[in-house]
Order: structure tokens, then C-alpha cells, then sequence
């Protein structure tokens, strides 16, 4: 099944990165502005191990839909992984709306405000969203057919603009490529691609080795067959005037 997927962001520099890295792939949308204003089957939202929803993206995503949505992502957490969720994983829980009908969190570090810059978590944590993706609709086919995400770690994360987009990219060609049985199989394969990704929270060698990975041949986007599933923290989410500032770039 082919999913539609938009990357969307409000930092310019993002999104240049981006139409650099994918300019052979034009059936991605790369998009200036808020991720709430994506009309789309699922939004992905950065978050850290517990799930809290207290800062950036995801406290812009929290207003947006309430409270309730991070109490049921975290009692998601609770529930599979004893409410510490690693990165590598994801979780889409349903929003209650009809777009996005669900929002699918992936955890980019463990601790609040933490520096990834020198991690390969962005991939996991971009490839996790997308694994989600496969699983959701396994368990509910063509559930998701259209995925928004943001520039993941790119903001409280330090990550630069430029490896953010190649970690995103390589995410990517997997999900064009594969379908995983699970988180850990995922894992894997991109160790294949990058090399060994470290803790799920610690530093990681070869950050940089997504440069040369990206522009390795992928197979024919018409070729994916989808019949599987589907932080940002201590950021201040209010304007100067007191309005809502979204964080599309954690």
C-alpha cells in the first residue's frame, strides 16, 4: 500500500536540508509551516521515555487535542513497555478526530532537553514512526494512508539540519524497502546501513556515515507493499503575545 509522506517544518533550514537530501525523491512533500495544519492520516510527535507532553511539538499537540492523548500514550507505555519507552520504538494512539486519526509518538532521547547530536537516535527514532505506520495497518488495513513528521531532533536535540535530514532519509528507504516483524528487526537493519547505533540513549560513532548512505539506490517507490502497522521537552510553547508557537523541529 503506498503511504503518502509529507515532511513539514517551520525552520527554514530544515526544510532546505531536507530538498537537498531528497531531491530524488519527489513523491515526498516537503512543506514550510505548522504540522497542525497537515490534513493527514497520522501526525508524528517527538517525545522522550515517559511520554510527557510538556514542552514543543508535543505540548503544541497536547493543546491541540487535550489531555487526553497523553494519557493514552502513556498508559500505551505503561502497559507495553512498564512507562519507560525506548528509542528505537513508536506508538500511535488514536486521537479521536477523523485527520489525523491518530498520532504516532517516537521517543528521540531519554531524558528532557538531552543533546543527541552525536547519536544515530534520529534514524531510530524516524524509522520507528514509519515502522508504526506498517504495524497499524496490519492490525487495521489502510488506516493509515498519509503521515506528516517533523524535523525529529533538530531543535532541543542539537542535531543539525543537514545529518537530520540524511538520518530521516535513510529511515525512509527502509520503510519504501521492508516491512519488520518488530522494533528489534528494525534495529538491525539499520546497523546494516549505519553500523552500531550505541545505547538507545547514548553516544553513537559515525553520525556523519548517513552522508554516505544516503544516496545509495533504493527500489521503486510503486514497489512497497504496506500490510503492516502503525519533545520535545523544556521548550517554552507560547509566543511573545501569549499565542501558541509550534516546534515542528525537535
Amino acid at each position: 500500500m503506498l503511504v503518502r509522506v509529507i515532511l513539514v517544518d517551520i525552520n527554514p533550514k530544515m526544510v532546505a536540508a531536507w530538498r537537498s537530501t531528497f531531491e530524488e525523491n519527489p513523491e515526498v512533500d516537503i512543506l514550510s509551516g505548522s504540522m497542525l495544519d497537515q490534513q493527514v492520516s497520522a501526525w508524528v510527535s517527538p517525545t522522550n521515555a515517559k511520554g510527557s507532553m510538556d514542552g514543543g511539538l508535543d505540548a503544541v499537540v497536547k493543546k491541540h487535542f487535550g489531555q487526553k492523548i497523553e494519557t493514552a500514550l502513556q498508559k500505551e507505555i505503561a502497559a507495553r513497555y512498564g512507562g519507560n519507552f525506548p528509542v528505537g520504538h513508536a506508538l500511535s494512539v488514536e486521537t479521536g478526530k477523523d485527520m489525523p486519526r491518530y498520532l504516532i509518538s517516537t521517543p528521540t532521547m531519554t531524558a528532557s532537553s538531552e543533546d543527541i547530536s552525536d547519536t544515530l537516535n534520529v534514524a531510530l527514532a524516524c524509522a520507528a514512526a514509519f515502522q508504526a505506520v506498517h504495524m497499524r495497518n496490519a492490525v487495521t488495513p489502510g488506516s493509515i494512508r498519509s503521515v506528516a513528521l517533523p524535523g525529529l531532533g533538530a531543535n532541543t536535540g542539537k542535531v543539525p539540519a543537514e545529518i537530520c535530514a540524511d538520518l530521516m532519509w535513510t529511515a525512509y528507504n527502509l520503510f519504501r524497502e521492508k516491512e519488520f516483524t518488530d522494533f528489534g528487526e528494525l534495529r538491525k537493519a539499520l546497523e546494516e546501513e549505519l553500523g552500531p547505533l550505541g545505547s538507545t540513549s547514548g553516544k553513537a560513532h559515525g553520525a556523519s556515515k548517513a552522508k554516505a548512505v544516503a544516496k545509495a539506490p533504493v527500489a521503486d517507490f510503486d514497489d512497497h507493499d504496506e500490510d503492516d502497522d502503525d519533545d520535545e521537552d523544556d521548550e517554552d510553547d507560547e509566543d511573545e503575545d501569549g499565542e501558541d508557537e509550534d516546534f515542528d523541529d525537535h
